[in-house]
């Protein structure tokens, strides 16, 4: 539960970033010192298309808080496969170890958790899919930057 708080909150943070971005957009959109004063002053029309899309990220954050706070908080086995909720351990060939958290939305979110580095993965991304087709001691293949790696689920939570 404590996990699901911590992503709540990391995605609350992302929120308040794009609030704060979308308001200085704002701002420079509609400066009076911004005015155009020739046909090629161009800066606040420039501003007013990041306005937009600053909005539609703020909105994007917002949908993405409540699509998380919807999904549901799963207590997982050993023996289950990976699905949504679950925070996942694996180990590369070489002994390196990830943990990643199925997440509804936000995937490439990164934040500490009890000394551990977590990324957010969504099933449709391609690490996302591999991850939800296995479960603990299974192996799978990613091609990343066209190198193969193998890693093996060490733990499910």
């Amino acid at each position: 539960m404590a996990l699901h708080q911590q992503i709540t909150h990391e995605l609350t943070q992302r929120h308040a970033v794009a609030a704060s971005a979308t308001q200085t957009a704002i701002d420079t959109a509609t400066d009076q010192e911004n005015v155009p004063e020739h046909k090629y002053d161009t800066l606040s029309l420039e501003a007013a298309y990041l306005a937009h899309g600053q909005a539609q990220r703020l909105q994007q954050c917002a949908a993405d808080i409540h699509s998380f706070k919807s999904s549901p908080v799963k207590a997982f086995l050993g023996t289950d496969l990976c699905t949504i909720g679950a925070l996942i351990n694996v180990i590369d060939e070489i002994g390196v170890d990830k943990w990643f958290y199925i997440s509804p939305v936000a995937g490439g979110l990164r934040f500490h958790f009890d000394g551990i580095l977590i990324q957010l993965v969504t099933p449709e991304s391609p690490l996302g899919k591999a991850l939800m087709k296995n479960r603990v001691g299974d192996e799978f293949e990613m091609n990343i930057a066209e190198n193969k790696k193998i890693y093996e689920i060490v733990t499910l939570l």
